[in-house]
């Protein structure tokens, strides 16, 4: 037995003494499929994908391809969806990349891609990592803008698309009673006793007032005591020169 490390083929040459035919037999190894180096973590735009993962599911992982997306770029490009993706040589890494961006060329249906007659450029796209969130945002503020009824339900955080809003998403304070037997208060109700709690303090700046009035009263009898002994000193004065006459 014969075992070639670099064609990964493993040749059995099998005699059979009492004739005189030879048969030579060669079975493959898969273990050695490919010369590519195995890689711990393939990126595949922008996002790290682990080595061990199986290339249908690996290319799943990335923001924007379903698993019918991703059996449809492996179908085209005639990979394996069973073996690892740590496999996968750089030009088959830069064909997947080719065909995410632009699922057209390779005649993907337009059904397929998830953004459809887009709003500015009026084109077919398929939408991959960041760029999905940048542009619900940009959506969003876009209804906003435009005062839609859209608009106005994502702005004060409402349900958009017409589902009932009796029993789920009902946000706030808590409505009803909690373990211990008392209501929890709403948040809106939750900043009025803060309100009410600066009336006490306000009132208590009225006695404060009212004590500085006594003190004003005081005043009153001390200026009338003036008054009288300059009288008395007046008086005394007027008498000694009415002495000094004499």
């Amino acid at each position: 037995m014969i075992y070639n490390i670099a064609t990964g083929l493993t040749i059995l040459n099998y005699q059979v003494q009492n004739s005189s035919r030879v048969f030579i037999g060669v079975t493959l190894n898969f273990a050695y499929l490919t010369t590519q180096e195995y890689r711990y973590i393939v990126r595949i735009v922008g996002s790290d994908i682990p080595g061990d993962k199986k290339t249908l599911i690996g290319l799943t992982q990335v923001r924007g391809i379903g698993y019918n997306f991703a059996n449809a770029i492996l179908d085209s490009l005639k990979i394996n969806p069973n073996t690892n993706i740590g496999y996968l040589t750089d030009s088959q890494v830069q064909s997947i990349e080719k065909i995410l961006k632009n699922p057209l060329e390779v005649n993907f249906p337009t059904w397929f891609l998830n953004r459809r007659k887009d709003i500015q450029t009026g084109e077919d796209k398929h939408l991959i990592t960041s760029d999905i969130a940048f542009t619900v945002r940009n959506d969003i503020e876009r209804e906003k803008a435009t005062n839609s009824w859209r608009g106005f339900r994502h702005m004060y955080g409402l349900k958009v698309r017409g589902q009932r809003t009796r029993t789920t998403g009902r946000k706030g304070g808590a409505v009803g009673v909690a373990k211990g037997g008392k209501i929890l208060p709403a948040k809106a109700e939750g900043k009025a006793p803060a309100a009410e709690g600066k009336a006490p303090a306000a009132e208590g700046k009225a006695p404060a007032a009212e004590g500085k009035a006594p003190a004003a009263e005081g005043k009153a009898p001390a200026a009338e005591g003036k008054a009288k002994t300059a009288d008395k000193k007046g008086d005394s004065a007027a008498g000694k020169k009415a002495d000094n006459k004499k």
